[in-house]
Formats: structure tokens, sequence, C-alpha cells
């Protein structure tokens, strides 16, 4: 099938299935009009592709994974690449998160404080008002 028509199936972007060959991670035969061709199981390596987007992975990182599952299945199931693929976006997730929650406690004493003074002020103004 021809690239448009893998667009279409998958819902990826010609400009992406471009992108994923270019690094390596889905493979086309070229015709001799040097027009794309894939074959019916680059769709469920797009489909595989965004699921391993979706993770968060960069393409290099779907590159490993990718020829970790070529490899064959019994290597797959103990592929080191992936392994490292998967921790090392779990520490990359858990350092967000840790820098997330500092900001967060920052912006909760912020707004106590804020609480804290908009209560004393209202408190001066309904006793100023009562004298």
């Amino acid at each position: 099938m021809k690239i448009s028509e893998l667009s279409k199936r998958t819902g990826v972007s010609t400009r992406s299935i471009r992108h994923y060959e270019k690094k390596k991670i889905i493979k086309a035969m070229r015709l001799e009009n040097d027009y794309r061709e894939f074959d019916e199981s680059a769709i469920e390596r797009i489909r595989i592709i965004q699921l391993y987007l979706g993770l968060g992975l960069t393409t290099e990182q779907i590159e490993q994974i990718l020829s970790c599952e070529d490899s064959g299945p019994d290597e797959y199931e103990f592929c080191k690449e992936m392994l490292d693929a998967y921790q090392g976006k779990l520490n990359q997730i858990n350092q967000q998160i840790e820098a997330l929650e500092a900001v967060k406690q920052r912006l909760e004493k912020q707004k106590a404080k804020m609480m804290e003074k908009r209560t004393v002020k209202a408190a001066e103004a309904a006793a100023s008002t009562a004298t």
C-alpha cells in the first residue's frame, strides 16, 4: 500500500510516517518510481509506535525496543534494551513528579499566606466599620 493509504488506515500523518522511516522504526520498499510501498504489517507497526510514543518514549528508544521485538519472541521477553528504556522513562517521570510536588508545596504555602492575609484584612475592615 502507498503512504497515503497507510496514513488513512492508521490515522497517522504521512509526515509522521516519513519521520518514522527516517528514524528507521518502520521500513518501506521502494517502487521503480521511488514511491514508498508498505505491506500490511506496517499498520500494526505504526500502532505499536503510537503506543510507545503515548508512553512518552522517544523514537530512539522505540527503535531499540522494536529491534528487540524483531529479534524473535524468545529474546523479546528478556530484552534488556526494552527494560532499560522503560526504567529510564520511569526515572524521568519520577523526577518530574518530585519537581512538581515541590512546586505544588510552594504554591500551597503561598496560597495559605494569601488566605491568612485576606482573613486578617477582612477582620480589620469589619472592626473598623463596627466602631
